[in-house]
Order: C-alpha cells, then sequence, then structure tokens
C-alpha cells in the first residue's frame, strides 16, 4: 500500500491584497501540509505544481520553503513535483535547485518509484504545445502509476486539456492523475482513471469561498475483497477566516444596512469581503472598509455591484485592483516576454526608479529568444483562470491561468542550476 498527500497551487509568496500577513499566510499553509504529512508517516507528498507564486520568488520565500522542505527530509518523505505556469521560467526552474539539494525529485517521462506505486510527471504546458506532446514514458514494474500534471484537464470547469487523449495516448496505463492548476477540488473518473484536484492550500481569489484542503491519495493492492483500490480522500486545512457578506440594498437604504449586515459576522483577523448589490443609496467603500477593520478585520475589501449610471453600463469593483489588473493583462493575449515586462512594472519588489533599467534588461534578455515574443493568444486559447484567483490567479479558480508561462522546452537542459542573474 503507498499513501501519499497529494497538494499543489500553494503559491508562496503571494502577497495577497498587498499584504505582508497574507503573504506569510500562503507559506503558512504550505507548512501545515507538511507537517501532516510528517504526523501522518506519508509515504510521500506529491506536488502538482505552482509551488510559487511568482517565477522570481523572494528570498525570504525562497529560504521558508527550504525550511519547510528540511522538515520533511529529516523525516525521510520524499517531496515529489512538477512546474506549474505561475513559477515556470525560461531557465532552470526553482524545483531543479530543490531538487540538487537533494530537498525534492522532479516528476518526468522516467518513473519514480514510492512503495508499490510508480509516478510521473507532466509539468504546464502551453496550449499552442499540446499537439507535440506525444506522451511517451518509461515503462515501470510497479503494481500501481499516477501521473502528477500542471493543467485545466476535462471533464473539470475551465478545461483545455482533454484528459482522454492523455491516457489513451500515454504509453503507461495510469491508474490515476493527480492534478494541480484549477484551485476547486473535484474527482471524477475518466476511461476507467481516477483523476482529482486537491484545490489551492489558501484562497488566491475572492471565488473561492470554500474551505481548502488537500487529497489523500491510497493505492492499495490489497484492498478489501482483494480488488486493487484507488482511494481519494479530502482533509481541511485550517487557514486564514474569509468572511463573505452579502448586502443587498433596497431603496433608501445605505451605509447603514452594509454595516448593520457586517455586524452579523465574527470578523476576528478575518478577510472580509463586502459585495454590495440591489437599489439603495450610494456607499464610501473607503468607509466600510474602515469601519470593518476597526470591528477586528485583517483586511476589508468593498465590491459594488450595482450598476452605475453612464453611456454604458459598467461594473465598479473595490476589492482588489490587483483582480482587475490580472483580468485584463490576460484578456489582452499577450507575449510571455510582453508578460515578463508587465511584471516588472508592476512588481513589489521593484522599486520605480528602477523600473526602467529593468524592463530593458529582461527584454535584452530576450532577445535572443524570438519565440518569447509570439502572442501568448496562441498558446492560452480561451484559457480563462479557472477561477479567477484574484482574477488572474487561480484555478477553477486557478492563479494561472491567463499567465501561460509557457513551460520551456530546453529547460531541462540546465542541470538545474538558477544563476542570480536570472534571479533578478
Amino acid at each position: 500500500m503507498t499513501r501519499v498527500i497529494h497538494t499543489g497551487d500553494t503559491h508562496v509568496g503571494y502577497a495577497q491584497y498587498h499584504s505582508s500577513v497574507r503573504r506569510q499566510d500562503f507559506l503558512d499553509a504550505f507548512a501545515a501540509v507538511i507537517d501532516d504529512a510528517i504526523d501522518d508517516e506519508a509515504d510521500a507528498v506529491v506536488h502538482a505544481g505552482d509551488l510559487f507564486h511568482d517565477r522570481r520568488p523572494e528570498l525570504a520565500d525562497l529560504m521558508g520553503t527550504i525550511s519547510v522542505l528540511r522538515r520533511l527530509d529529516d523525516a525521510e518523505i520524499p517531496f515529489l513535483a512538477v512546474v506549474g505556469n505561475h513559477e515556470a521560467a525560461r531557465g532552470g526552474q526553482w524545483l531543479d535547485l530543490f531538487e540538487r539539494l537533494g530537498l525534492a525529485t522532479r516528476l518526468g517521462d522516467e518513473p519514480t518509484v514510492v512503495g508499490d506505486t510508480a509516478f510521473y510527471g507532466l509539468d504546464h504546458v502551453p496550449v499552442s504545445r499540446r499537439d507535440d506532446l506525444d506522451y511517451a514514458f518509461a515503462s515501470h514494474d510497479a503494481d500501481y502509476a499516477a501521473l502528477v500534471a500542471h493543467g485545466l484537464f476535462e471533464p473539470f470547469g475551465y478545461a483545455d486539456w482533454d484528459t482522454e487523449t492523455v491516457l489513451t495516448e500515454s504509453t503507461v496505463e495510469f491508474d490515476a492523475m493527480l492534478l494541480g492548476d484549477n484551485h476547486t477540488p473535484d474527482v471524477a473518473e475518466v476511461a476507467g482513471t481516477w483523476v482529482t484536484y486537491p484545490g489551492s492550500t489558501e484562497r488566491a481569489s475572492a471565488s473561492e469561498r470554500e474551505g481548502r484542503g488537500y487529497n489523500i491519495a491510497t493505492f492499495d493492492a490489497d484492498a478489501a475483497g482483494g480488488d486493487d483500490r484507488v482511494e481519494i480522500r479530502r482533509r481541511a486545512l485550517d487557514t486564514r477566516p474569509f468572511v463573505f457578506v452579502d448586502a443587498t440594498l433596497h431603496e433608501g437604504e445605505g451605509a447603514g444596512q452594509v454595516r448593520e449586515a457586517i455586524r452579523q459576522h465574527d470578523l476576528d483577523d478575518a478577510v472580509v469581503l463586502v459585495d454590495v448589490t440591489g437599489a439603495g443609496d450610494p456607499v464610501t467603500p473607503a468607509a466600510i472598509e474602515e469601519f470593518a477593520t476597526d470591528e477586528g478585520a485583517l483586511i476589508a475589501r468593498v465590491n459594488d455591484r450595482r450598476e452605475v449610471e453612464t453611456d454604458t453600463e459598467i461594473e465598479v469593483s473595490f476589492a482588489d485592483p490587483e483582480d482587475a489588473v490580472r483580468e485584463r493583462v490576460e484578456e489582452m493575449g499577450l507575449s510571455e516576454a510582453a508578460l515578463d515586462i508587465e511584471e516588472a512594472v508592476r512588481a513589489d519588489t521593484v522599486s520605480d526608479t528602477n523600473v526602467r533599467e529593468t524592463v530593458k534588461r529582461r527584454v535584452e534578455e530576450r532577445v535572443e529568444d524570438l519565440d518569447s515574443f509570439d502572442r501568448a493568444a496562441e498558446d492560452s486559447g480561451n484559457e480563462t483562470e479557472a477561477t479567477d484567483p484574484d482574477a488572474g490567479e487561480g484555478g477553477a479558480t486557478d492563479p494561472d491561468a491567463g499567465e501561460d508561462e509557457a513551460t520551456d522546452p530546453d529547460a531541462g537542459d540546465t542541470d538545474g542550476q538558477v544563476s542570480m542573474e536570472d534571479y533578478l
């Protein structure tokens, strides 16, 4: 029997709402998964991509992740992972670095056997490059085989990858596909194979209302009755509370009714998201947010979904400006190079005085890689963030979708080393 923890979309380093506290929450959630694996003496932790939120994580996020992985290594529990689209880079991946440190195994077309199960990996691949995939995996002699992959697979929401094609064209018969990218947990059976998402470990978007968690996958050749069995169970994580306040205003009602709706909830250290709908009087989002924080909220955001009288119908959202920006960038179908520049312009870690030099350097780095200037639309089709994670981040809510950071086909040629120049 082999029992593994299946997780993914941990998005370590995501300073949601520009909050350092929220940034720590994402690392803490990942650490909680690892602590559970150690306490339960799991046979392995399988991570299905987007360990980091950004392909250039800050040093504190890297060191925090290494510290967590060292605890897992000390417990002699392997960490098996693939690269997601959020963290994919042109050169060596951070996962390669962790592998060189002896803290992780990057899954690929060769089997990594744990117990009686062989694990394979499939990094995120842009839509435009999938026709070139041959799904050729080396053979194994284990009782079970599982494919760990990052992407939006059928039959789940926002899918753009044909799961049955993967299963029928693969040279290995898989008993399970352990997936990442869609932030909504789910499980289904496709062509006799269990296919499942564990969901994200922290809420990366206002659309992720359900609690967060991960999967426990058990491969048991000695199941009751003698039948081979793959079992997928879900376990909840205790993460930062989110309070969703739906305030529907009628004629003559305004900020007072919104405040009253907020008072009905326990706001202690919570992220409070207020949706204002209906008719009623105008409300000032900043005043409502200040009221919620005075009542104990860590962060408060107001989203006024009512129509504003203009020449065109629009919706004004104050919940998170970052959401709107990411969503618009996604819709533009920018090339990988353009996305890299856009990231540099908006990055919290790049000071205003250094933006010009940073952009210049990043363009120079890419001049010889003309493919990176192809429009991302060719890669992403109609990929919408399977859930917006912050409108641009998350899987069925996928903190991803629009960022088809095309995993570089040459990335595997780098022997895993990551230069400081690449990092910066």
